[in-house]
């Protein structure tokens, strides 16, 4: 998974349009995009959109914060017709993960689902309170698969005039960004970028895409179809990358008793195994 979209929940038409993108997942999106008046539609198109199949994407809705009051009401609604995710937004640590693990459990069991058989996503950077968490969620909930961070709603949590110094996010942001990206890799689960708001820009969309994932990240957000193809193409390892993990994992294949192996006169050690196992996984190649 690299790219993922977002979608507002209450508008057939763009989910349709939505299937027809290059991006790897959607976001069918029950919060922020949806005006208060229009959360019961959204429910409604969001349900009848999941009906469909079969399926030609990964589907995870995005509901309500469970500070709104709307969150098991949002869940009711779109449980019985199998979302394969959902994105908790304003999550504030592990307790948070383990109790909408509960209301999943308890949907599946009422619905007749495989128990265990919807994920969860979390952004976990998007107030205070949450910063302070994000230690909270290693070890990981079986059912925890990533974790997104945001920038937007940060801002108004710490009463920031804004989230940029020029074109670059300010301090505050970027140890929300790089903490996102430490609590996920302790936790196990995928750190996913968040969206890149230039519109318009699309090579600082490949700029920014670029550097999530030299940095770690495993998959970025995206708001606009025009920023999929930029952000696949980041996140998509190239043939010398799949090349040289190919590599490093025959020189262990035949020297499994070894720390160390030697690849071109360079030492290359078994820190350097899981990363190329990653990036082949990351490619769909077996591992050899």
């Amino acid at each position: 998974m690299r790219s993922i979209l977002f979608v507002p929940g209450d508008s057939a038409r763009k989910f349709e349009k939505a299937c027809g993108t290059a991006a790897d997942a959607l976001v069918l999106d029950l919060e922020d995009s949806v005006s208060l008046a229009n959360k019961a539609l959204a429910r409604s198109e969001t349900a009848g959109f999941l009906q469909q199949s079969p399926r030609a994407k990964y589907l995870m809705v995005r509901v309500n914060a469970f500070d709104t009051g709307e969150t098991l009401v949002d869940l009711a609604a779109v449980m019985p017709h199998r979302p394969d995710g959902i994105l908790l937004p304003k999550c504030r640590g592990g307790a948070d993960v383990r109790e909408l693990a509960h209301y999943l459990a308890a949907f599946e069991a009422a619905f007749g689902l495989t128990q265990g058989s919807t994920d969860i996503y979390v952004v976990a950077t998007e107030t205070a309170e949450a910063m302070q968490g994000l230690s909270t969620y290693a070890p990981a909930h079986p059912r925890l698969k990533g974790m997104l961070w945001g920038a937007e709603d940060l801002a108004a949590s710490l009463g920031a005039l804004s989230n940029r110094d020029g074109a670059d996010y300010s301090g505050p942001f970027i140890l929300a960004r790089n903490m996102c990206l430490m609590a996920a890799a302790a936790a196990g689960v995928t750190a996913i970028d968040t969206v890149c708001t230039a519109i318009g820009d699309l090579e600082y969309v490949a700029d920014e895409s670029r550097a999530a994932r030299r940095d770690g990240f495993g998959a970025k957000m995206v708001i606009h179809p025009s920023h999929i193809e930029p952000v696949n193409a980041a996140f998509t390892p190239s043939e010398p990358e799949i090349a040289w993990a190919e590599e490093v994992l025959r020189h262990f294949a035949q020297n499994p008793n070894s720390g160390v192996v030697q690849i071109g006169g360079k030492m290359i050690d078994r820190p350097h195994a899981r990363a190329a196992e990653k990036i082949l996984i990351a490619a769909g190649r077996d591992l050899p």
